[in-house]
């Protein structure tokens, strides 16, 4: 013991001749990297990072070493998982444009792995936080309007009572082919049976802060309102021109002005190509914001909250599925968009019961939704979500909404 030590000891002054040149010069940097993490080594050996430090410190970093590793085998055994989840939804789109039928080796069979390990230890010792740029608000019905004024010099005509919105919105609804039950149950679903025209999402049932710009019945993103009015824009501008032709006088006037406006916002919304992301653009900026305020008119307003659920059922049409969509199905294409929605629509029962939801979700979309992560299969998806709507139907506003039809 004693010889071991007085070696270790008759090592410090040649650790530190190797280092003091290259320090005392200050040129460090011009070493071989492989000479400095020696140099680094060897100095951890004899001063290490505990000296000096209090046991809370030291239990700190033991933890912290801990998790760390625990993260690290788990984040590798997931991204291995995920990216798993990547390649059997490629497959299965390839197999769709050739035609072919999807069975269940097209999707993973496993649930994603769940991170079990120990927390993340907090620090004892106060750290520097790097700053963060402060976090935009989300904007509000009162936003949405004061750029349409300022932008389009135009006021959204609000309905007289909630009850005429929803009766407007009947009349569309039925006329361009949605079924009382699906427009009352996706209602149900999205408001929680008490929602009005211009609900927003977070601001509800004694909410106080919004959590996105989702509006009204079936809950509208900024972004979901510029890309109807740039892809179903002639359907909404020939609907009004043909309410303007039925008019005379001041009310003539006022939908002529509202039809003008119309058309600018769609030649707007047309103006960028037609996608998602792009889309998304107009929507985050004040331009979005004012086309996103003809949700809550009482003549656009109904059927841009029908073509949110239309474009679905057409979608599947399209896509050969002429089956009715039940409401449920029809909330799940609303929810994860058409393709994915439609994947699980069109699945049989049998695979609906083993098929995990996590085939449907991006790995950060399905960590950040709870409801997937309990009800982890489709049918159980599915199931939870008529149950919902199923509790909800019997509220006031969705009774209200289901005598309007």
């Amino acid at each position: 013991m004693h010889r071991s030590i007085r070696n270790t000891w008759a090592l410090v002054p040649l650790a530190l001749a190797l280092i003091t040149p290259a320090a005392s010069g200050g040129e460090a940097d011009a070493l071989p990297p492989a000479v400095r993490n020696a140099n680094a080594q060897l100095l951890s050996q004899f001063f290490p990072q505990g000296a000096g430090a209090s046991p809370a410190v030291l239990e700190y970093r033991r933890k912290l070493a801990e998790y760390q590793a625990a993260r690290a085998a788990f984040d590798a055994e997931a991204g291995a998982y995920w990216s798993q989840i990547s390649e059997k939804r490629k497959g299965r789109n390839a197999k769709r444009r050739s035609g072919q039928q999807i069975t269940l080796d097209d999707y993973v069979l496993e649930h994603p792995p769940l991170y079990t390990g120990p927390k993340k230890p907090v620090n004892p010792e106060p750290e520097e936080t790097p700053d963060r740029p402060p976090r935009k608000p989300i904007p509000v019905v009162a936003d949405f309007l004061r750029a349409a004024q300022e932008l389009y010099q135009f006021t959204p005509q609000r309905p007289t009572s909630e009850l005429e919105f929803k009766r407007a919105y009947a009349r569309y609804a039925l006329a361009s082919g949605l079924t009382r039950e699906q427009a009352v149950r996706v209602y149900s679903f999205e408001t929680g049976g008490t929602g009005s025209h211009d609900v927003q999402a977070g601001i509800e049932h004694g909410g106080k802060r919004a959590i996105s710009t989702a509006i009204g019945y079936n809950q509208l993103l900024t972004t979901n309102s510029v890309e109807l009015l740039a892809e179903q824009g002639h359907e909404l501008v020939r609907a009004l021109s043909e309410k303007v032709a039925r008019m005379s006088g001041p009310a003539r006037q006022s939908l002529e002005h509202k039809l003008a406006v119309l058309k600018k916002m769609v030649a707007h919304a047309k103006s960028v190509p037609d996608t998602w992301s792009e889309h998304e653009k107009i929507g985050n900026t004040a331009q979005g914001w004012a086309m996103h305020a003809m949700v809550l008119d009482i003549d656009v307003g109904p059927m841009l909250q029908t073509h949110k659920l239309l474009t679905s059922v057409l979608f599947a049409r399209a896509k050969g599925y002429t089956r009715p969509l039940t409401a449920a199905e029809l909330e799940m294409m609303n929810l994860t968009g058409d393709g994915t929605g439609l994947d699980m629509v069109t699945m049989p029962q049998a695979m609906r019961e083993q098929v995990p939801t996590s085939n449907f979700f991006q790995r950060g979309g399905y960590e950040r939704t709870p409801v997937a992560i309990r009800h982890n299969t489709v049918a159980k998806l599915l199931a939870v979500t008529d149950e919902r709507m199923d509790a909800n139907s019997g509220k006031p506003g969705a009774r209200e909404l289901a005598g309007a039809f």
